[in-house]
C-alpha cells in the first residue's frame, strides 16, 4: 500500500471541541425563530454540511433561512472564545506531523472567516497553510470537490494521503476523492456510523494519525 504523507484535517468535533458550542447556537436559534427547538438529532445528523444547508432544513421560508443564519452566527461570535477549545493533543500531534515534514491541510464546512478565527482560538493556525472553506468550491463535503481541490493545493496526489474527520460526510467525501479515511471516535458520531460509512481507519486518541504513516 502507498504509504501517506500528507493530513488532510476536518476542523470542527475533529481537531475542535465544538459540540457543545453548535448545540447551543443551533438551540437558541431554533427557539428565537420557530418558538421551540426540534430534537438535537435532527441536527447532529446535518454536522459536516455548510452551516446554510442546515438551517435551510427547519426555516420556512428563503428570508428565514437567512435571518436564522445571523441569528446563529452573532451567538457563535458571542461564545466562541468562551467555548471553543482544542481537543487535548491537537496541537502536540499537528507539532510532530509538521516536524517530520508532513503536508497539512483543513477541509471544513465553516466558513473562512469562522475557520480562521477558530484555528486562532484553538492555537492551531500556525500549522496550516492550505485551508478549504466552502467558499473555495461550487460543492462542499459530502462531494469530493474540497478534499480534491485540497490535495491539489498540497500538490500531493489522493493514493498518499489520509483525511480525518468526525462525521459520515467527511468519510463520504474523502472515499469519494479516492483518498484514506480515518473516522475519529472523540466527535459526536458513534462507531458504528463511521463504519457504516466505510472509514479505512477508526482513531480513539489524536496521535493515533501518527501511526498511519509510514
Amino acid at each position: 500500500m502507498t504509504p501517506i504523507r500528507a493530513v488532510l484535517y476536518d476542523f470542527d468535533g475533529t481537531l475542535a471541541d465544538s459540540t457543545e458550542l453548535i448545540m447551543r447556537c443551533y438551540r437558541h436559534t431554533m427557539t428565537t425563530h420557530l418558538g421551540e427547538c426540534p430534537p438535537d438529532e435532527e441536527w447532529l445528523s446535518g454536522f459536516g454540511t455548510p452551516l446554510a444547508d442546515q438551517i435551510a432544513r427547519f426555516a420556512r421560508t428563503p428570508g428565514e433561512t437567512r435571518a436564522m443564519l445571523d441569528t446563529y452566527r452573532d451567538h457563535q461570535d458571542s461564545l466562541l472564545e468562551s467555548v471553543l477549545q482544542p481537543y487535548p493533543g491537537a496541537e502536540e500531534v499537528l507539532a510532530e506531523l509538521e516536524r517530520r515534514g508532513v503536508p497539512l491541510a483543513i477541509v471544513t464546512s465553516r466558513l473562512q472567516r469562522a475557520t480562521l478565527r477558530g484555528l486562532d482560538i484553538c492555537g492551531l493556525s500556525r500549522h496550516f497553510e492550505v485551508i478549504i472553506t466552502p467558499e473555495d468550491v461550487r460543492n462542499a463535503k459530502p462531494d469530493p470537490e474540497p478534499v480534491l481541490l485540497a490535495l491539489e493545493r498540497l500538490g500531493v496526489p489522493p493514493a498518499e494521503a489520509l483525511f480525518v474527520g468526525d462525521s459520515p460526510h467527511d468519510i463520504a467525501a474523502g472515499r469519494a476523492a479516492g483518498i484514506r479515511t480515518a473516522g475519529v471516535l472523540w466527535g459526536p458520531f458513534p462507531r458504528k456510523t463511521l463504519e457504516d460509512a466505510g472509514a479505512d481507519f477508526l482513531l480513539a486518541r489524536q496521535d493515533e494519525v501518527l501511526g498511519l504513516l509510514g
